[in-house]
C-alpha cells in the first residue's frame, strides 16, 4: 500500500487554507459571529469547492461565555492565525511535491510498459543488428528495412489479403450487428432477450478456437458441412481454406462489437424524430435509412472501425484457415519472419510498425469522421422508446436470431465435440458420423496424461495480469477521473496508446525490448504478464472509468469534511462503491490474458508456454482431435470464469447497495 499512499496524499494539490478569523462584537454579552475560512483536511482535495469558499457560523469557544473569554479567544486567534498560515503554506508545498511525484511515478510505469518497448521496436526497424547477438546499437541507422518491406511483393500480397479479409469481415459485421440491434431495440420480435444474448456470445470464444471449429466444419475434403451435403445428394461444396472463408468467419464473430455500440445508441434515441418523418409521409423503410441510421452514425462508425482494428491484429483465425493454402496476412507474415533461419527480426519490426501505423490511422480517422457534426438525440424532454409492430414478420426476425445462433455457436460447438471425442477424424459418410463405436475419450486422456504446465502457466499469468493490471488501472483511472493533478492528461494519453497497437505488435515490441538483455525478463512469466497488462490497459481503464463517473463527488467531500484522509476516503467510500466495476475489470483482464495468442507467440519458452500457444502447437502438429479436445477444455474454463465473475459482480453490487442504502 506504500505506493498508493503516495498517490492518495499527493493528489491534494490545493494548499490547505488556514483559519482566518474576523471577529465582530455585538455587545458584551452577545455571541460572536465569526467569518471562518474553512481549513480543508490534510491530504484531501475539494475539486468542486472554490478556494474562496466560506462558512458563516455562530459558536462559542472552549465552552466559555462572557466578554473576558471572548477577548482571550480573540488574542489567541490572532496569534494562531500566523502559525496556521505558515503551516498551511508548508503543507501545500508538500502536497504539490507529492502530487508531482505521483504523476511522475505513473508516467514512469507507463513508459516502462508502453513507450520503452515501442522505442526499441522502432530502433530495431532502423538498424540491421541482431538483438540476440549484437544487443542494441545505434550504428547503421537507416530506413533500408522499410524500403525493403515496401518493395517486397510478399508484403504487398499480405497487405492486400489483410485489407480484403478485414474490410469484407467488417461489412458483414456491420450488417449483422446493425440488424440485430434494430431487431432487439426497436421491434416487437418475441424473445428479444434471447436474441440479445445470442448476439454477444461470439465475444467469449477465443479466435483460435473459432478458427479450429470452422476448419472441422468447412474443410474442402473432410469438412462436416461437405459430408452432410454429400449425404443429402446435394452438389454443393464449401471451402473455408480461402480468403472468403476468412471474410465470413471474421464477419460473424466480430459483429457483436457493432451490435453493442448501435444497440446502446438506439435505446437513447428519441423516437419522436422517426414519428415526425412518418407523419411527413416517409415509409418505415425510408425512415430507417434516412433518419434512424444517420442519427446513430457515430455508433455505427465506432463499431465498424473497432471491428476492423481488432481484425487487423488477429493471428489465430488467419493462421488456421489461411495456412493450408498459403494465404498470408500481415500478422501471419510477421510471425513467419521471426521463424525463419536466421530470424529476420529487423524486417519483422518494420512490418510491425507499418501495421501499427495503419491501425493508428484508423483510430485517428474514427475521431476525424465524427468531429464537427452534431448527432444529439437525447435532450431534457422525457420520452418512451417505441417498438415497431412487425406483425407476422416478427417471427421472421426471430428466425434470423435462431439462424445466427445456429451458425455462430451451435454448429462450431458440435464440430468441436465430434472432433474431440472421435478416434479418427476421417468420416466416410453420414452413417459413420453417427457410429458410436468411433468415439472415445482417448484425446482427453492424452491431454491430461501430460503435465498440465500450460494450464498452470496460463492461470498464473492471468492472475498476475488481473491483480497488477487491475491495481494499476484503478490508480490511473482515479487519477484521471477523480483528481485535477497536473499531468493527468498525459497519463490518459499514454495509457490509451495501446488501443492503436495490435497484440502481435506488442509481442514483437517486447521481444525487441528484452531479448538482448542478459538476465532480463525474457523467458519468464513476467514478460508475458507485462505484455498483457500493456496490451489491455485501455480496455481496463475504460471499464473502470464508468464506475468512477457514477460516484458523485459529494460522497468523497462528505468523508473529507468528517476528517477522512484521501487514502481513507478511497478505502471506505470509492472502493466499496466501485467494487463491482473493479471485479469486472480484473476478471476481464484474466479472461483476455488466458485467451491472448498474438502477444504470446514471441515471448514464450518451453517453460512458459500458455494454453493458447499449446493449442496452436497441437493444430500445427496435425492432431486435430487433440486440438479440438483442448479447445473444449479452454472454452469450458473460460465459461466457468465468466460465470463466476458475473456472480461476484452481482454480489458486490448488492453489497455496495446495502452499504449505501
Amino acid at each position: 500500500m506504500g505506493l498508493f499512499s503516495i498517490f492518495w496524499q499527493g493528489a491534494s494539490i490545493a494548499p490547505a487554507l488556514g483559519a482566518r478569523i474576523a471577529t465582530k462584537n455585538r455587545g458584551l454579552t452577545g455571541l460572536r459571529e465569526q467569518e471562518t475560512w474553512v481549513r480543508r483536511p490534510t491530504f484531501c482535495y475539494f475539486p468542486s469547492l472554490p478556494r474562496s469558499t466560506r462558512l458563516r457560523v455562530q459558536c462559542g469557544h472552549n465552552n466559555k461565555e462572557g466578554p473576558q473569554a471572548e477577548g482571550k479567544d480573540a488574542l489567541n486567534g490572532q496569534a494562531g492565525c500566523r502559525t496556521e498560515f505558515m503551516r498551511s503554506g508548508g503543507e501545500g508545498m508538500r502536497r504539490r511535491l507529492l502530487a508531482g511525484s505521483w504523476v511522475a511515478l505513473l508516467l514512469a510505469i507507463l513508459g516502462f510498459l508502453v513507450v520503452y518497448p515501442l522505442l526499441t521496436l522502432l530502433l530495431g526497424a532502423l538498424t540491421d543488428t541482431n538483438p540476440v547477438i549484437d544487443g542494441f546499437s545505434l550504428r547503421h541507422l537507416s530506413i533500408a528495412n522499410f524500403l525493403t518491406v515496401l518493395v517486397n511483393p510478399n508484403v504487398a500480397e499480405a497487405l492486400f489479403n489483410t485489407l480484403v479479409a478485414c474490410g469484407g469481415g467488417t461489412l458483414i459485421a456491420v450488417v449483422i450487428g446493425l440488424a440485430f440491434s434494430w431487431i432487439v431495440v426497436r421491434t416487437n420480435t418475441p424473445f428479444k432477450g434471447f436474441i440479445a444474448a445470442a448476439s454477444i456470445l461470439p465475444l467469449f470464444a477465443p479466435p483460435l478456437v473459432a478458427g479450429v471449429a470452422w476448419t472441422i466444419l468447412g474443410s474442402p475434403k473432410t469438412g462436416l458441412i461437405n459430408t452432410m451435403f454429400k449425404w443429402m445428394n446435394l452438389d454443393w461444396r464449401v471451402d473455408f481454406y480461402s480468403l472468403w472463408g476468412l471474410v465470413f468467419v471474421f464477419g460473424i464473430y466480430y459483429a457483436p462489437y457493432v451490435y453493442m455500440f448501435t444497440a446502446s445508441a438506439l435505446r437513447n434515441m428519441d423516437p419522436s424524430l422517426e414519428e415526425a418523418a412518418e407523419i411527413s409521409g416517409a415509409s418505415a423503410f425510408a425512415t430507417l435509412f434516412s433518419v434512424t441510421f444517420p442519427l446513430i452514425m457515430p455508433a455505427i462508425v465506432s463499431g465498424m472501425l473497432l471491428s476492423f482494428i481488432v481484425m487487423l491484429g488477429i493471428y489465430g483465425i488467419p493462421a488456421v484457415l489461411g495456412a493450408p493454402t498459403n494465404i498470408s496476412v500481415l500478422t501471419t507474415y510477421i510471425f513467419k519472419l521471426t521463424n525463419w533461419s536466421p530470424p529476420l527480426y529487423n524486417t519483422a519490426a518494420a512490418v510491425a510498425i507499418i501495421l501499427m501505423v495503419v491501425t493508428g490511422a484508423l483510430v485517428f480517422l474514427q475521431q476525424k469522421v465524427l468531429s464537427g457534426r452534431s448527432y444529439t438525440t437525447v435532450a431534457g424532454k422525457a420520452y418512451r422508446p417505441r417498438n415497431l409492430d412487425l406483425g407476422p414478420w416478427r417471427w421472421f426476425t426471430f428466425a434470423l436470431g435462431i439462424v445466427y445462433l445456429l451458425v455462430v455457436v451451435i454448429l462450431p460447438s458440435l464440430a468441436l465435440i465430434v472432433a474431440a471425442f472421435r478416434k479418427f477424424m476421417f468420416i466416410r459418410d453420414a452413417s459413420s458420423l453417427f457410429d458410436l463405436r468411433q468415439y472415445s475419450l482417448m484425446h482427453f486422456y492424452s491431454i491430461f496424461d501430460n503435465p498440465l504446465r500450460s494450464i498452470y502457466n496460463a492461470v498464473e499469468v492471468g492472475v498476475i495480469t488481473a491483480v497488477v493490471g487491475g491495481t494499476l488501472a484503478f490508480a490511473i483511472g482515479y487519477t484521471i477521473h477523480r483528481t485535477n493533478v497536473a499531468g493527468r492528461r498525459s497519463i490518459d494519453l499514454v495509457s490509451t496508446l495501446p488501443v492503436a497497437i495490435p497484440g502481435l505488435v506488442v509481442g514483437v515490441a517486447y521481444l525487441w525490448a528484452w531479448i538482448g538483455i542478459p538476465g532480463g525478463l525474457y523467458g519468464t512469466i513476467w514478460i508475458l504478464a507485462l505484455a498483457f497488462i500493456a496490451r489491455f490497459m485501455p480496455d481496463t481503464v475504460k471499464a473502470l472509468s464508468t464506475s468512477f463517473l457514477q460516484i458523485h463527488r459529494e460522497l468523497e467531500e462528505a468523508a473529507w469534511v468528517c476528517g477522512k484522509g484521501m487514502l481513507g476516503t478511497v478505502r471506505t467510500i470509492v472502493l466499496p462503491l466501485a467494487r463491482p466495476g473493479v471485479i469486472a475489470s480484473m476478471t476481464l483482464l484474466f479472461v483476455l490474458a488466458i485467451r491472448e495468442l498474438g502477444s504470446s507467440l514471441f515471448l514464450y519458452t518451453s517453460n512458459t508456454m500458455v494454453m493458447s500457444v499449446l493449442l496452436l502447437d497441437y493444430y500445427e502438429g496435425g492432431n486435430l482431435g487433440k486440438t479440438a479436445a483442448f479447445s473444449l477444455v479452454q472454452t469450458v474454463l473460460l465459461g466457468v470464469l465468466i460465470g463466476g465473475a458475473n456472480w461476484l459482480s452481482r454480489e458486490a453490487a448488492q453489497s455496495s447497495v446495502a452499504r449505501t442504502g
